[in-house]
């Protein structure tokens, strides 16, 4: 048919330059992608966002919402949701939920999504508690080291907890007293577990707790500890307590102070936080890197209702220099566009229909749920919005990439899942084109709240050499954690197999919470010039079967985690850890060094450390040779091991 040529040629086209992107990191079978139709009609202004989309409003009946959300929980929260095909956006609209007297306090579990439809995080107010408390195992340890892929968003918490809360659903089995000691709002989470635009505030129930602060562990539980995580663009009125985390981020937000002593943190970065506490690094609980201002910033889209109960998104524009949140004056600087700009698709959608939407002009909701892809999802025009709802999640099917974004322009790629299928992909997720081609300062490539798994959830053997290539220059990747599973399903050195996390070749790219863990080979390739990284987590891998198979080379012990290229003349690391865990391998295995750079002057890295946790061997060095050994036998103990600035 006549009106399916130029189709056709885009097609073609498209997987041209999907092929020229990821050419630089190995070969690739592309699918030709068959012939387009015209789009569907677009989706009406209240979309038809499926059965795992939860929208509630305040006219409802409390004991209604309840017993929705509890009954989600029952099925997300336990350790065996970890990795089911269940996913869920519970979504809020303006008003008010519980009373002081009468609190809403409910459980997120996994691939759950709660975010109030306000404008403002003001416009969404619960009164209670939305709580994550720590997994708890048959041997009676309690922790919240798995506690991944969930977020809260965009809504205000009037913490208020009776003296004596009832056990909400799902029933608490942890050996203590259900809700520890009720004293603030409790987000125990590990990664990919996001809060961003939400305010907590005192409550108002003198009988119970008012504390305006958020616990992000589960304290009174034995073994405690967490491996989080990343707040953003919030306001906190109380304090920030970290117990037993290893590691947070906190970006962009307002607080009332922090604590991590006297359990002790690793790494604890803030930037552009109002109330952060002195920048020390010196060991111990107090190892705290400050950035005053956030040097670029653009904040992740979400969804609202406007005051006509449309739905709409929020992009929000970029911003340099920040402190603080976004909306602290009431109004934020960005573009709203309406519902009917965007496809919405949902996981029995053909990747065909969404390629042919998005390069007709549509911006692209995905709706929760798997998504098997046949071919890639293409993005091809500028300042295009793809925004995932309930971590929905993209898995390649023969070896494709799972979604390519060719512009350099103003694409914003959120709140996305994205596994690696069964047969090898080169890469998983590329964005931009080498070499920028146009791309501009003030309007940048966002990668935000984009989470990678090797592993895990398939029952198969899963391979992707690659996760995250970023070509963009100026982008902004913000929150990102990429993960070769040391637990699951189908998990071992030849089974579920990926040699690097991330590969930056755009220049000017900024990186904030970047968490990149047990790849085999370099971890994260930093190639593009005057790039900034603030916060950087990583765990070697668990189970590297010998010395020899694991070596850069001949004369290098290991794989450094985080490789600046020699070509690079110009860039700026803070607060930047790296963990040996051998423990899933007889073998003694030594890592020369955890960073690996020029040695020369614009190349800086501020606060980098190194942490033996177990296992036989370990770091001979924390950057270039600079740094002492860190193994099992020196010091032999759970202790960082910091080099302040280098060179």
């Amino acid at each position: 048919m006549q009106h399916n040529h130029r189709p056709r040629r885009l097609a073609r086209q498209w997987v041209a330059v999907a092929a020229a992107v990821i050419a630089s990191v190995g070969s690739v079978a592309v699918t030709s992608a068959p012939a387009m139709a015209v789009p569907a009609s677009p989706p009406s202004a209240q979309p038809n966002l499926g059965a795992n989309v939860v929208v509630f409003d305040p006219s409802m009946p409390q004991a209604d919402i309840q017993a929705r959300l509890d009954a989600i929980a029952t099925q997300q929260v336990p350790i065996d949701a970890q990795f089911t095909s269940q996913r869920y956006a519970i979504l809020f609209k303006p008003g008010t939920y519980g009373t002081p007297d009468n609190p809403l306090i409910f459980q997120v579990g996994y691939y759950t999504e709660v975010a109030g439809l306000g404008a403002l995080p003001s416009d969404t107010v619960i009164n209670g508690a939305v709580n994550v408390f720590n997994t708890c195992f048959s041997d009676g340890s309690c922790n919240a080291d798995d506690n991944f892929w969930r977020s809260l968003s965009n809504l205000k918490i009037n913490v208020n907890i009776p003296p004596n809360p009832p056990v909400y659903a799902p029933p608490v089995t942890e050996p203590y007293t259900p809700y520890c000691a009720n004293t603030g709002e409790f987000w125990a989470v590990s990664q990919a577990a996001p809060m961003r635009r939400v305010i907590v505030d005192n409550g108002s129930n003198g009988n119970g707790s008012s504390t305006g602060s958020v616990i992000f562990q589960d304290y009174c539980a034995p073994n405690n500890y967490a491996s989080g995580g990343f707040i953003a663009d919030s306001q906190v009125s109380g304090s920030l307590n970290f117990y037993g985390n290893q590691q947070y981020m906190v970006r962009n937000s307002q607080i009332g102070g922090a604590n991590g002593c006297p359990d002790g943190l690793w790494n604890m970065v803030y930037s552009g936080t109002i109330g952060a506490p002195a920048p020390v690094f010196t060991g111990g609980c107090h190892q705290n890197t400050v950035l005053p201002t956030s040097p670029v910033t653009k904040e992740k889209p979400f969804v609202y209702t406007d005051a006509n109960g449309k739905y709409r998104v929020f992009v929000p524009s970029v911003q340099k220099n920040t402190v603080g949140t976004s909306w602290s004056t009431g109004t934020q600087e960005g573009k709203s566009l309406p519902i009917n700009d965007f496809f919405v698709a949902s996981p029995s959608t053909s990747v065909f229909a969404i390629n042919v939407a998005l390069a007709t002009g549509k911006n692209l909701i995905l709706t929760p749920g798997v998504y098997n892809l046949n071919q890639p999802i293409v993005v091809s025009r500028p300042n295009t919005v793809v925004l995932g709802l309930g971590f929905a999640t993209l898995v390649p099917q023969h070896g494709n990439a799972a979604l390519i974004a060719l512009p350099n322009n103003g694409v914003s790629i959120a709140g996305l899942l994205i596994d690696a299928g069964q047969v090898n992909s080169p890469v998983l997720m590329s964005v931009g084109l080498p070499g920028g081609h146009g791309s501009a300062a003030d309007n940048p490539d966002l990668i935000s709240d984009v989470f990678f798994r090797i592993g895990g959830a398939e029952t198969t053997s899963t391979s992707a050499t690659v996760s995250l290539l970023d070509n963009a220059d100026n982008s902004i990747i913000d929150d990102v954690w990429a993960w070769r599973a040391d637990h699951g399903n189908a998990v071992g050195w030849t089974t579920n197999t990926a040699d690097t996390g991330v590969i930056v070749t755009g220049n000017n790219v900024t990186a904030y919470g970047l968490a990149v863990e047990h790849y085999q080979k370099n971890e994260v390739i930093w190639s593009g010039q005057g790039g900034t990284n603030v916060f950087f987590q990583n765990e070697l891998p668990y189970d590297v079967p010998s010395q020899d198979v694991w070596n850069a080379s001949t004369t290098q012990l290991g794989y450094p985690a985080f490789v600046v290229t020699s070509n690079v003349k110009t860039f700026n690391g803070y607060g930047m850890g790296s963990y040996v865990v051998f423990i899933n391998t007889p073998a003694t295995i030594y890592d020369d060094m955890a960073f690996q750079s020029p040695n020369r002057p614009g190349v800086q890295f501020n606060n980098v450390f190194t942490v033996w946790i177990g296992g036989s061997g370990g770091f001979n060095s924390v950057i270039n040779g600079t740094g002492a050994p860190n193994t099992s036998t020196n010091p032999g103990t759970v202790t960082p091991v910091d080099v302040v600035s280098y060179p």
